[in-house]
């Protein structure tokens, strides 16, 4: 017969059930490859649709260049003006803006993190600075400057095509989502959890001396 165990004596070892089990716990940081690249599928297709809205606002908020018509030929009405520029930086910020947005957002939906969601945040943002750029384009004066500069006239002024000239601008938003994600991760994703210490004088030895 086993001696009854007495109030000092530790219990027998029994396998973890429940919650609590490592296994469990486990399973629940690791939701499998199918469903990470499923929630990075859907990440992607959020970002990029977000591009729509960079585009409304770039129509909206970015500057017109002037242009003007002798008849002839086609003149910009400022030559020292920086409207052009300025098409481009507004863009810029309104994809750093919204970079960092997204970024925020999907950390604070899927903290967990992971390569397919980066990836999907990565090419989710460059659809959407594409997305934003073409329908800004589309949006904005028309593109047929000599069919403009007929149907209004001489000497009258009108908006030049809304175009980007520096297409590194694009990456604006992907660099800024990039960033910014691996920021929070850094800053307040999740941890693995420490081991716990070993003392060398722990155990039956220490117990039965």
């Amino acid at each position: 017969m086993t001696a009854p165990l007495t109030p000092h004596d530790p219990p027998p070892h029994e396998p973890p059930h429940g919650p609590l089990a490592p296994e469990h716990a486990a399973d629940e940081r690791d939701p499998g490859p199918r469903t990470e690249l499923r929630e990075a599928a859907v990440v992607a297709a959020a970002v990029a649709v977000a591009g729509v809205l960079l585009g409304l606002l770039w129509v909206w908020l970015a500057p017109r260049v002037p242009l003007i018509s002798d008849g002839r030929a086609v003149y910009l009405k400022n030559s020292e003006g920086e409207q052009a520029i300025g098409a481009d930086g507004t863009f810029a910020l309104l994809a750093l803006g919204f970079g960092v947005l997204s970024s925020a957002v999907v950390f604070w939906f899927r903290r967990r993190g992971g390569i397919p969601l980066v990836a999907g945040l990565a090419l989710g943002s460059l659809l959407a600075a594409l997305i934003g750029w073409r329908l800004g384009v589309w949006l904005g004066p028309s593109s047929d400057v000599v069919a403009t500069a007929k149907s209004v006239g001489k000497g009258v002024v009108f908006d030049a095509p809304l175009k980007l000239g520096a297409k590194g601008v694009l990456l604006a938003w992907p660099l800024a989502a990039m960033a910014v994600h691996l920021g929070l991760t850094a800053a307040f994703g999740p941890r693995d959890p420490e081991p716990e210490p070993h003392w060398p004088g722990a155990g039956p030895a220490a117990d039965a001396g």
